[in-house]
């Protein structure tokens, strides 16, 4: 722990080699694996509290909603956070509100209410912007300034590697493999129907107290570990960074734009995969649970493959050879019929996978004092996770409970991922 009144102040090309700064690397990772865990479990959550709280596709993705509201809301808080306190006090205040979120999971549970659910979701968005504002430009600018989206592209990785655990607590803790329509739980007594929906509600409880607990542990373990701040230098200049003026650069808000319908994407994708399984693959609730962890488990290959293949390919041009595969597969989960669109969305985990960090790596790029100001920026954009699925959900409500034609949203998001690795990532030289 640093015990002096100022943080210790590093350029980033000063610290390209340090062994020193192996172990906040290290810590910070850690982080990303967190944050993994905690939006891989929405995808559980939703079908699952559907049943629970007898919701519709609409109403199930405000869980959605919430988590990536607060993304909105709590970016530019979260970048004032960290301009005035740093990196590490910003990275335990994240760690702690995520904690606060994980155990009002419990009253949520027992009371079978959907709004604290809402409410625990909400409060979890905010210490994950807190800690996703912190953490990117911490990796990035951690380390020689030429393989800044290499390193966020690692530490991605890990939060790659949260996708099949979390597949595999939803699916062996959460998802309890039953199913009634609403003809049969009407059907029932009501002290019958009361306790399914209770024992549905309960299975998500012993999850995240353990969440919780991990998280005040490891915020303790921060407190007492040296963070160095980091001092950046601006291509052009500038002395002082600023939220508004980040903006001047075109690149940056190219990829605020990208970020925006990436993040929808993927939230589009995983929200709706287990159900999307079981119409468009034939599958049951628990077998749709296990393929989500194939999902996870290509998600997490594609992170750690991209990583080692961003050595030899440019960043912008593998994100746009990404771009264009997931388009035909959301083609092939629209149209497709059988294990064909279980496979699609599966694949579409592994080109997923590069897309977040890198396109966060090339919108930072040379931003120089304005890479806090600007990381705000693009943790603003994940509110696409928070509009775009509500218009799936209506899509699909809209066809009758049709899942697959839902997907012609990620569709046109990916479109818009591909523009950005083509032209909008380049940087406009004064």
């Amino acid at each position: 722990m640093n015990h002096t009144n100022q943080p210790e102040l590093i350029t980033a090309d000063e610290n390209s080699s340090g062994k020193k700064y192996l172990l906040p690397f290290i810590l910070v990772i850690s982080l990303f694996f967190l944050w993994g865990m905690a939006h891989n479990l929405d995808s559980f959550l939703i079908p699952h509290l559907k049943k629970a709280c007898r919701l519709n596709n609409t109403q199930s993705v405000l869980i959605d909603t919430s988590v990536y509201l607060a993304y909105f809301l709590m970016a530019i808080p979260a970048g004032m956070i960290l301009k005035r306190f740093g990196y590490k006090a910003s990275m335990i205040t994240g760690l702690v509100a995520f904690a606060a979120g994980a155990f009002l999971f419990v009253p949520a549970a027992n009371t079978l209410s959907y709004a604290t659910f809402l409410v625990a979701l909400f409060i979890i968005g905010c210490g994950l912007t807190v800690l996703e504002t912190t953490a990117n430009p911490y990796a990035a600018v951690l380390g020689a300034p030429s393989k800044s989206t290499w390193r966020l592209n690692l530490a991605a990785s890990f939060n790659g590697l949260a996708a099949p655990v979390a597949g595999f607590i939803g699916t062996r803790f959460i998802l309890s493999g039953k199913s009634f329509t609403d003809v049969e739980l009407d059907a029932m007594t009501a002290i019958n129907r009361n306790a399914y929906l209770l024992e549905e509600g309960s299975s998500v409880k012993i999850p995240y107290i353990i969440l919780g607990s991990v998280l005040i542990v490891i915020a303790l373990i921060f407190c007492f570990i040296h963070f160095p701040e980091i001092k950046t230098k601006s291509i052009d200049g500038a002395a002082e960074g600023s939220f508004l003026g980040s903006l001047r650069h075109k690149h940056l808000r190219w990829a605020v734009v990208a970020q925006f319908f990436y993040v929808g994407a993927q939230v589009c994708v995983t929200s709706f995969f287990i159900r999307a399984a079981q119409q468009g693959g034939g599958l049951d609730e628990k077998s749709a649970g296990y393929f989500y962890i194939m999902y996870g488990t290509l998600f997490m290959v594609g992170r750690f493959a991209g990583t080692a293949i961003l050595w030899y390919i440019a960043s912008h041009k593998l994100l746009s050879i990404y771009s264009v595969i997931a388009i035909l597969l959301c083609l092939t989960a629209i149209f497709g019929q059988g294990q064909y669109v279980v496979y699609a969305l599966g694949g579409l985990g592994f080109f997923m996978s590069i897309m977040f960090p890198t396109i966060f790596g090339l919108g930072i790029e040379g931003i120089g004092d304005d890479t806090k100001p600007g990381s705000s920026w693009l943790i603003m954009s994940i509110v696409g996770g928070a509009i775009l699925p509500v218009l799936m959900a209506s899509v699909i409500d809209h066809y009758g409970d049709n899942i697959q034609i839902g997907y012609s949203i990620p569709l046109v998001c990916f479109l818009v991922i591909l523009y950005f690795g083509l032209k909008g990532y380049k940087i406009a030289h004064k």
